[in-house]
């Protein structure tokens, strides 16, 4: 059995990686920490865990969880993992940060879009970003993991195999995403209260979203130049979901056939990225509660772009899925083990 410690358990990603983690055949929970809950048991703050999980949460002591700990998840906001993650602890253990920390390679990048110090420049090199579909013999090789975040997982993937084979125009890329609330976390704002965001859509962060250098990052990897996009969130009125639609120009013509011949090159063998037919788009009610990333598109032969539509559960795929998912890499199980949940509807 793998053994797992949580730190900051009681937010929306560590409490769906405890929902996943408790039906894991080969895992086994150790630890939950939280700062806000220390003592209470877990079935107290969230009831639906009620008769499956009454652990206890504790205070968190990273440097002892290391030495219990096959794995640790750090479910935490950007800036905290930098300062918790040293040379010592990933001598002891693995370790997948849900949070935005080890993500961007360029330090200066990371300080720049998230306005704060990054506290262990000298581990980004052996962190490794964990897009399993994309990453995943690097991630077999690291004891350090960046979990990708949600936005940015829907759109690499949904547009990763036209930057891979040099598709599209680097000066044309639009991604224009929508998520549910949960995206925003637990914490108390403002801005999402039921009343604040009920019965309405709006734009957010634009033309400064901090998953915009995650993306760029990861689709000049591919593209093999650097490329810069517009990218613009929008919150909506739903739990969970991330719907992007992502714009770019064509190179040269090609018929739906021949796109679709280039997605299954990349992903026909992915259990986990769902190609749908011609005429089918996705819908983030198809993909609810489940690690599946449903990718759609078409072409505008009128003005030469193609429009790749994305659909994931932001809780799962974009977040504590795929972070079982990188766990079921590093230790070398099927990746579906635990993650054969289907879509919840409705």
């Amino acid at each position: 059995m793998i053994k797992v410690g949580i730190v900051g358990a009681t937010g929306y990603a560590g409490e769906e990686l405890v929902r996943i983690l408790m039906q894991h055949p080969q895992s086994e929970i150790i630890n939950l920490t939280s700062q806000s809950y220390v003592g209470k048991s877990y079935n107290e703050i969230y009831q639906n865990f009620e008769g499956i999980c009454n652990h206890k949460c504790e205070e968190e002591d990273i440097d002892k969880l290391s030495e219990e700990a096959d794995v640790i998840f750090l479910a935490l906001p950007h800036g905290i993992a930098s300062k918790k993650v040293n040379p010592s602890i990933l001598n002891n253990t693995k370790v997948i940060d849900l949070g935005a920390d080890f993500r961007i390679k360029d330090v200066n990048v990371y300080e720049q879009w998230y306005n704060t110090e990054h506290f262990s420049p000298e581990l980004l090199d052996q962190a490794v970003y964990g897009l399993c579909e994309i990453k995943r013999d690097q991630i077999k090789q690291s004891n350090l993991i960046a979990n990708p975040g949600c936005y940015t997982t829907c759109s690499i993937l949904s547009l990763y195999p036209l930057m891979k084979e040099n598709l599209i125009d680097e000066d044309s890329i639009i991604v224009d995403a929508k998520s549910g609330v949960s995206g925003a976390g637990r914490a108390l704002s403002l801005g999402i209260h039921y009343i604040e965001c009920t019965e309405s859509t709006k734009a957010y962060k634009i033309a400064s979203h901090r998953h915009t250098p995650e993306i760029e990052q990861e689709l000049s990897e591919a593209y093999q130049k650097d490329i810069k996009i517009s990218f613009t969130p929008h919150l909506v009125p739903m739990n969970r979901g991330i719907l992007a639609t992502c714009y770019g120009k064509l190179k040269e013509q090609l018929s739906w056939e021949d796109v679709m011949d280039i997605y299954k090159k990349y992903y026909e063998k992915e259990q986990f990225i769902r190609l749908l037919n011609k005429g089918i788009y996705p819908e983030t009610r198809w993909v609810k509660g489940s690690n599946y990333c449903d990718i759609g598109f078409s072409l505008d032969e009128r003005t030469g772009r193609i429009i790749v539509i994305g659909a994931i559960d932001n809780l799962v795929k974009g977040a504590a899925g795929q972070a079982v998912q990188n766990m079921n890499i590093l230790f070398g199980l099927e990746e579906n083990t635990g993650l054969n949940q289907i879509p919840m509807f409705p």
